[in-house]
């Protein structure tokens, strides 16, 4: 799945402004104004490039946009200085302009069959102007080998005026967790260059790694870089929590990260450090100890979460602190500094003598107050460096007088977006990037078909629907949303495939809503572009997911036993195909066109296919038929798990699924401390001599197989008698799991059926959150 996407050659019919509407130029981000014309801007061995003389910035853009065509295509393009004379066949050239209308980034582009005019006032402008322009041309530009099929280099005629809608465009990557090489990290840079965005946050240490060289510090990278073994799978997913006994470890030296900070540079990407404080700051303290409230000894985190310890502000750990950060500002020379400040738990400063005297003497109210002082210290050496310190929403909790942070700090809103708004009310400039919209690391399709990630979903149209800047706020408060960043959190992201296929496409929706005026945006319009974005990415070897391709079903249990599936795919213009004996499906699969009438338990596949060729990743169900399904269910005790969980998923047809956090299972329904006691009408009475419940065991989160399930049927619905017990343990541990219990019993005639799944109440001593109220979460029933 993380491999390079298969190229698509043929597949969709290609998009060209010839005649058509904007929609049509697969631009992405839309521009601001795009106006179509007639024909087209042909390529050939007689183009040149004009640029201004003595310009070494237009010239280096110039020669590296003849580099790439050349590779591609073959041709070869050259150089003109405007001061040149000779005539050419077609012409491109770079016209600077003082039109500060047009901003830094902002510029012009008039495409007509004989020439192409980009005019910029800054060459930031050219720079964005040459991505537009590749994006304009058959992806194949984007080759790193000539390519051997006959390709139309040709760009289509148009006008388009541009500039973004935000200053801040930002594209986040955590090296923390899992490290990622140089290679990789200019490759992220090149995609986020290619897509207008002219930030890389760069997460550099946290608990789990200190990735970045200190002189001063060794023992940060050769203690802190190193973990001696890494969790496998969810935070939650195995009891006991499962490692792989291998360590793990990495860091970039001073050079490779002047290396980076140059390339980014080249491409008009500012590089921001981020180096967590006061908490997620393991990996530093257990290289140096003595900055912690205990004094250690300390590890290297091995698994994710929030420890509790974290930096003490004593002031020595302000000198060690402020002694890296001028290390850190000596190699990146951008404006901003982010330093963290989330997730800081106060255990530790509420346990020791000195942050407890430390608060009495600062007349600080509590714990939070302190955080407000450790933030405001380092905010005040920042700024005295002449730079700009960035923090998490956190950095507002407690910031009151007299401690608080300088008017200069700048706050990235991850928490939702209400802590954005109140910043920027205050006067902060403020960067929006809430994790259930801009979060990457999330699944992105169904969390049963996709691969490893965090728990939430956010789709790619949840992403694309998001806006920055609310129109309600009055203009003193929009005027401090300074853009918007999307962030990629590797927990579960081991290999650079693994980080592109979670990133593209969601990350092409941010810089959309990131450069696009919102009155240009357009989902129907965004979606169109997807096929041209993807072949794209096939031809810079880059992965992503086709989650938006995906096929989805909607069970409808009907009352005479059988199922009825719908099967759905966003792609209006593509079909279903899909298999039910087990095969893979292709193109030439059954082609579906209408629900599908199930009446005994099925394997169904299905994919989405366009132009006879399949756009999606296949899609999976296990399909439940017995003679409960779609009847009647009652439950003695309301569901709380999920909240709300409707009954009738547990004979709906469909089985449940635990991926994911605890609380968003889909599929499955439990009740807290109770047992779970549901009974089942079955309309008329029947013969059965079979019943089968899922139970779902995650002993990490206090939900427990029963000490016992029960099988009771009635006539009347009234008077039970029981057909058959089985006893289960509760203390058993293990993965995540649903387990089937099948009670099997002689035949037996009833109308109504119930099936009671005895809860242990508590947890029992020795399991994790001991002497807590336990669950019963159980998942499809059948009854045969």
């Amino acid at each position: 799945m993380f491999k390079k996407g298969f190229l698509w050659l043929g597949i969709l019919l290609s998009f060209t402004c010839l005649g058509q509407s904007e929609n049509r130029c697969p631009i992405i981000p839309r521009p601001a104004h795009l106006e179509t014309r007639e024909g087209r801007f042909v390529l050939s061995n007689t183009t040149v490039v004009r640029i201004p003389a003595a310009n070494p910035e237009l010239r280096t853009l110039a020669e590296n946009f003849i580099r790439q065509v050349n590779t591609a295509s073959g041709l070869t393009l050259r150089i003109q200085s405007a001061n040149e004379s000779g005539a050419a066949e077609s012409v491109l050239t770079f016209n600077p302009v003082g039109d500060t209308g047009l901003g830094s980034e902002g510029h012009r582009m008039d495409v007509t069959t004989r020439t192409i005019t980009i005019e910029a006032a800054q060459p930031a402008g050219f720079f964005y102007a040459i991505q537009s322009l590749y994006q304009l041309l058959p992806p194949e530009i984007f080759s790193s080998t000539r390519v051997s099929t006959a390709v139309n280099w040709s760009v289509p005629a148009c006008r388009i005026e541009d500039q973004p809608r935000y200053l801040y465009r930002g594209l986040h990557l955590d090296v923390a967790r899992h490290f990622f090489p140089v290679s990789f990290i200019k490759k992220y840079i090149d995609l986020l260059a290619l897509h207008k965005f002219n930030t890389f946050h760069w997460h550099l240490t946290d608990d789990q790694g200190w990735r970045i060289e200190i002189k001063k510090y060794p023992k940060l990278t050769q203690v802190g870089s190193q973990r001696r073994e890494t969790l496998i799978g969810h935070y939650y997913e195995s009891d006991p929590q499962q490692f792989d006994g291998k360590p793990y470890g990495g860091f970039y030296t001073q050079e490779e990260v002047r290396e980076v900070v140059r390339y980014a540079q080249s491409r008009y990407v500012t590089v921001i450090p981020e180096i967590e404080m006061p908490g997620h700051a393991l990996a530093a303290l257990a290289a140096y100890p003595e900055y912690g409230c205990s004094g250690g000894p300390y590890e290297t985190a091995t698994k994710w979460g929030i420890f509790t310890d974290v930096f003490c502000p004593y002031e020595k750990t302000f000198t060690f602190l402020q002694d890296i950060l001028s290390e850190v500002m000596e190699l990146f020379p951008g404006p901003y500094i982010h330093i963290g400040g989330d997730e800081c738990p106060k255990v530790a400063w509420k346990k020791s003598p000195y942050c407890q005297q430390l608060i009495k003497k600062l007349k600080l109210k509590n714990e939070n107050q302190l955080q407000s002082y450790f933030t405001a210290r380092i905010d005040k050496f920042i700024t005295s460096k002449g730079r700009k310190m960035i923090g998490w929403d956190e950095i507002m909790d407690g910031n009151a007088p007299p401690i608080q942070v300088s008017p200069s700090a700048t706050v990235m809103s991850w928490r939702g977006v209400e802590g954005g708004i109140r910043a920027a009310r205050l006067g902060h400039d403020v960067i929006m990037t809430p994790e259930n919209f801009v979060y990457l690391d999330h699944y992105q399709g169904d969390r049963a078909q996709e691969p490893l990630a965090f728990g939430r979903l956010t789709p790619l149209e949840e992403t694309y629907s998001y806006n920055p800047t609310p129109a309600e706020l009055p203009d003193r408060v929009q005027k401090h949303m300074m853009g918007i960043q999307a962030n990629v959190w590797t927990e579960y992201l081991k290999t650079p495939g693994q980080v592109e296929y979670m990133v593209w496409p969601r990350a092409a929706a941010v810089a959309e809503i990131a450069w696009t005026p919102a009155t240009q945006k357009s989902w129907p319009d965004f979606v169109q572009r997807l096929p041209d974005l993807f072949r794209r990415l096939d031809y810079l070897q880059t992965a992503y997911s086709r989650a938006y391709y995906a096929v989805r079903i909607e069970s409808m249990p009907q009352s005479d036993g059988h199922v009825q599936l719908a099967l759905f795919t966003n792609e209006k213009v593509a079909e279903i195909r899909y298999t039910t004996d087990g095969s893979e499906p292709g193109s030439q699969s059954v082609r579906y066109d209408r629900p599908l009438r199930l009446d005994k338990p099925t394997s169904l596949k299905a994919v989405t296919v366009k132009n006879g060729q399949v756009i999606g990743a296949v899609q999976r169900w296990n399909v439940a038929v017995s003679k409960a399904t779609g009847k009647t269910i009652r439950l003695a005790t309301p569901t709380t798990k999920p909240r709300d969980a409707d009954p009738a998923t547990l004979i709906d047809g469909q089985y449940g699924t635990t991926v994911g956090y605890l609380q968003e299972m889909q599929g499955v329904a439990g009740v807290k401390t109770a047992d779970l006691n549901a009974t089942i009408d079955l309309a008329e009475p029947q013969s059965i001599q079979t019943v089968t419940i899922g139970l779902v065991r995650a002993t990490a989160g206090s939900i427990l197989l029963p000490k016992a399930v029960e099988v009771a049927v009635s006539d009347d619905g009234q008077v039970f008698r029981t057909v058959k017990t089985v006893s289960m343990d509760p203390t058993g541990r293990g993965k995540q799991a649903i387990i089937r219990q099948t009670l099997t019993f002689e035949p037996v005639r009833g109308r109504y059926v119930r099936i009671i799944a005895r809860n242990v109440g508590k947890v029992p001593a020795g399991m994790p959150k001991a002497g807590q109220s336990a669950w019963i979460v159980a998942d499809e029933i059948t009854v045969d």
